[in-house]
C-alpha cells in the first residue's frame, strides 16, 4: 500500500510539474520583451534539436556529431520559400542576380509553396539521415567510426553550400525574409505566433520521444545501446531500429530548423559546420543523457546563459562556459538532471529511513506497554 501511494504521489508531482512548464511557456509573452521572447523562442527550437540528438544518443547509443547538417538543411527550405516570396514573382534572389544566373534553378522552384518547403523541411533531413542510417547500420559501423562519418558529412555538405554561391547564398547564407504567408515577420503578433508555435512543437516532441522511449520499443532501443549482440541473438535486427530512430532524430532536427530562420530571419553554413553540430551534443550532456527533460532543460539553459554571460562577461564568457562543460562532463556524468535526480533520491532515502524508525520506536512502545 505504502509503495502504491508512493507511486501515486509521483505521477502526482511529474503531472503538476509539466503543467507548471507548460504555464510558464504559455505566460512568457506576457512578461518578456520582443527581443527576449525571439530569443527564448529560438532557445526552444535547440530543445526540439536536443529532444532527437538524446534519443538516439542517451536511449540509443548513437552519438551522431552531424545534426547540424540536418538542421541546417531544415532552415534552409524554409529560408528559400521566405526568400522567394519576398522576392517577389518574375524575379530573382538578389545573390543569383550577382553571380549572373538568369532564371530561377528547376530545384527551387517547389520551393513557391509554404506547404511544399515545410514538407521537404522534414522530409529532406529523414531522407539523408535514412541513407547514411542504410549504408552505416546495415554494416554494422558504428561507434567513434559512425561519428567520424557524421563529421565528414558535415565537411562535405558545408563545403558543398559555400561553394555553389550563385544557389545557396553562398558564406553569406539566405537572409532577408520579409514575410511568412503574406504576414509581416517585424509584427509582434506575427512574432508571439511563431513563439507559441515553438512552444507547441517542443511539447509535441517531447510526447513524440516520451512515446517512443515507454514501453517495448523503448526497452529494445536500450538493448541496443547496451548490448546490440544480445539483442541479435534473441531474434531482433538492430539495424532497422537504429536506422528508425536516426530517421526520427533528423526530422526533428529539420523541424527545429524552420522554427529557427522563421525567427531569427537568416541561415548561413556556418550554422551547420562541426561546431554547432558539438554544442548540440553537449546541450545533451549537461543536461542530462538519458533524460528528455535533463535534455530540453540543458539547451535552454546553455543557451541562455550563453546569452547572458555574453552580455554581462564579453571577454571572458567563453571561458566560463568552458569550465562548466569540463565540471559537467568530467564529474557529472549524467548531468544536471542525473545530480537532481540523484539528490531527489538521497532525500527520499532519508525521509524513508526516518519514517522506518519512527514505526519502530512506535512498536518497542507498544511491547513494552
Amino acid at each position: 500500500m505504502l509503495l502504491k501511494n508512493a507511486t501515486v504521489r509521483r505521477k502526482i508531482v511529474i503531472t503538476l510539474a509539466y503543467a507548471a512548464v507548460v504555464a510558464l511557456l504559455a505566460c512568457a509573452p506576457m512578461f518578456l520583451s520582443d527581443f527576449r521572447l525571439n530569443l527564448l523562442g529560438k532557445f526552444l527550437a535547440y530543445g526540439v534539436v536536443a529532444l532527437g540528438l538524446d534519443l538516439i544518443w542517451g536511449y540509443t547509443g548513437i552519438l551522431s556529431l552531424g545534426h547540424g547538417i540536418f538542421f541546417g538543411i531544415g532552415a534552409y527550405c524554409m529560408a528559400m520559400y521566405l526568400k522567394l516570396e519576398a522576392t517577389g514573382a518574375g524575379r530573382l534572389p538578389d545573390f543569383m542576380q550577382w553571380s549572373g544566373v538568369t532564371s530561377l534553378p528547376w530545384f527551387w522552384e517547389p520551393f513557391r509553396f509554404f506547404g511544399v518547403a515545410l514538407l521537404l523541411s522534414v522530409l529532406l533531413p529523414m531522407l539523408l539521415a535514412l541513407l547514411l542510417g542504410f549504408f552505416t547500420f546495415r554494416n554494422r559501423i558504428r561507434g567513434v567510426y559512425f561519428t567520424i562519418l557524421t563529421q565528414a558529412l558535415v565537411l562535405i555538405v558545408v563545403t558543398l553550400m559555400i561553394g555553389q554561391q550563385a544557389y545557396t547564398g553562398g558564406t553569406n547564407g539566405i537572409t532577408g525574409f520579409r514575410h511568412v504567408l503574406g504576414f509581416s515577420l517585424a509584427s509582434p503578433s506575427v512574432k508571439n505566433g511563431l513563439y507559441y508555435i515553438s512552444a507547441a512543437a517542443l511539447v509535441g516532441s517531447f510526447l513524440l520521444c516520451r512515446r517512443l522511449v515507454r514501453g517495448p520499443f523503448g526497452k529494445v532501443l536500450q538493448a541496443v545501446r547496451d548490448g546490440q549482440n544480445r539483442l541479435r541473438f534473441l531474434g531482433y535486427d538492430p539495424a532497422k531500429y537504429q536506422m528508425f530512430v536516426f530517421t526520427v532524430s533528423a526530422g526533428l532536427a529539420g523541424l527545429a530548423g524552420v522554427l529557427f530562420v522563421l525567427q531569427v530571419g537568416i541561415i548561413s553554413p556556418s550554422m551547420m559546420d562541426i561546431v554547432p553540430s558539438i554544442e548540440m551534443v553537449l546541450w545533451v550532456a549537461i543536461g542530462g543523457r538519458g533524460s528528455l527533460i535533463g535534455a530540453a532543460a540543458g539547451a535552454l539553459l546553455i543557451n541562455a546563459s550563453k546569452s547572458g554571460l555574453s552580455e554581462t562577461y564579453p571577454d571572458f564568457w567563453t571561458f566560463l562556459l568552458g569550465g562548466l562543460f569540463i565540471v559537467v562532463v568530467v564529474f557529472l556524468p549524467k548531468g544536471l538532471f542525473g545530480l537532481l535526480a540523484r539528490l531527489g533520491a538521497r532525500m527520499k532515502g532519508g525521509l524513508g529511513d526516518a519514517m522506518a524508525g519512527g514505526r519502530g520506536r512506535a512498536v518497542v512502545g507498544e511491547d513494552h506497554r
